[in-house]
């Protein structure tokens, strides 16, 4: 198991390494931020001390290289924009990013899991068929076109939520409503297959015909055999909420990390784009490892 995540910690690095080339010189084909932070009437004497003061002078290669000796000692450069270092930025946005992700697949997970057994123990009935319809329509929405719609009718036509913010318990509820409705759906598709197939093996049939009650056989017999694919999906949705629920975040001017890439990026403010991108992956990378150990802790199988 050790070397194991050894081997899955090595990647991750090399992963991560191939990420920062792509996105470093990548964010340089935006444009000059010259231009974009100087008045437009300056002059080209101006502009050339701006890029003589951020290093933009430099060949990309040698900026590229002083950026990785940098990260070397844990220095992401310094925001154009709101004059500090990146990383305080990107820091200050992923607490949003991640409160909203946990909030969220914390409801996703527990409702799915629970839905989505009832479901399998009770295929084919009526509670089945509509749970099946409304996690195909879930899962098949998509995030912007449900956060528009939930703007139009609940905040134009009713008055009763607001568009944007953190301040209130009420800033949150669409964002986090929106967000939970593809997870949700995703997940308690493979919930309830993934109980269909425990639910019909042998082990169960035994269990019953002792006459087990039927929570125990659910939620005790079934759901932690059925729970190794169902967390694979989880972590997958997981790490896109992590990835910044860039549209949602967006839409509702929820000022998390995704919000703060889409700006930088507009603003062509590098340092934060890299930080935002790299802690990000970092956040990402330590997720997939820690679903790993969990596997092992549910299938002891896998530590061999």
């Amino acid at each position: 198991m050790t070397n194991f995540l050894i081997k899955r910690a090595t990647t991750s690095a090399v992963s991560l390494l191939i990420l920062v080339i792509l996105v470093f010189f990548l964010v340089r084909l935006t444009g000059d931020p010259a231009s974009l932070f100087l008045p437009l009437d300056a002059s080209e004497e101006a502009k050339e001390k701006f890029r003589e003061l951020n290093g933009l002078n430099d060949p990309l290669f040698s900026q590229f290289l002083r950026y990785c000796s940098d990260l070397l000692k844990l220095e992401f450069g310094t925001s154009m924009r709101r004059a500090e270092p990146a990383i305080e930025s990107v820091l200050r946005g992923f607490k949003w990013t991640l409160q909203l992700a946990l909030i969220t697949m914390s409801v996703v997970a527990i409702s799915a899991i629970l839905i989505g057994s009832i479901a399998a123990f009770k295929v084919g009935g009526f509670f089945d068929r509509i749970v099946t319809f409304f996690s195909l329509i879930g899962a098949s929405a998509p995030d912007f076109w449900v956060a528009i719609v939930a703007i139009v009718i609940f905040s134009v036509n009713l008055g009763w939520l607001p568009t944007s913010g953190t301040g209130t318990l009420w800033h949150w509820i669409m964002p986090i409503s929106v967000l939970f409705i593809r997870p949700f759906g995703l997940i308690l598709q493979v919930v309830r297959g993934s109980m269909l197939s425990v639910l019909s093996s042998d082990f169960v049939k035994t269990a019953r015909a002792k006459g087990v009650k039927n929570t125990v056989i659910i939620f005790v017999h079934g759901l932690r055999n059925a729970m190794l694919p169902v967390i694979t999906v989880i972590g997958d949705q997981a790490a896109g909420m992590l990835n910044g629920a860039v549209i949602v975040e967006t839409i509702f001017g929820f000022p998390g990390v995704g919000k703060l890439m889409i700006d930088s990026i507009l603003q062509r403010d590098f340092a934060v784009v890299l930080a935002s991108i790299i802690v990000t992956a970092a956040a990402i990378f330590i997720m997939n490892i820690l679903i790993d150990i969990l596997y092992a802790i549910l299938d002891p199988r896998i530590r061999y």
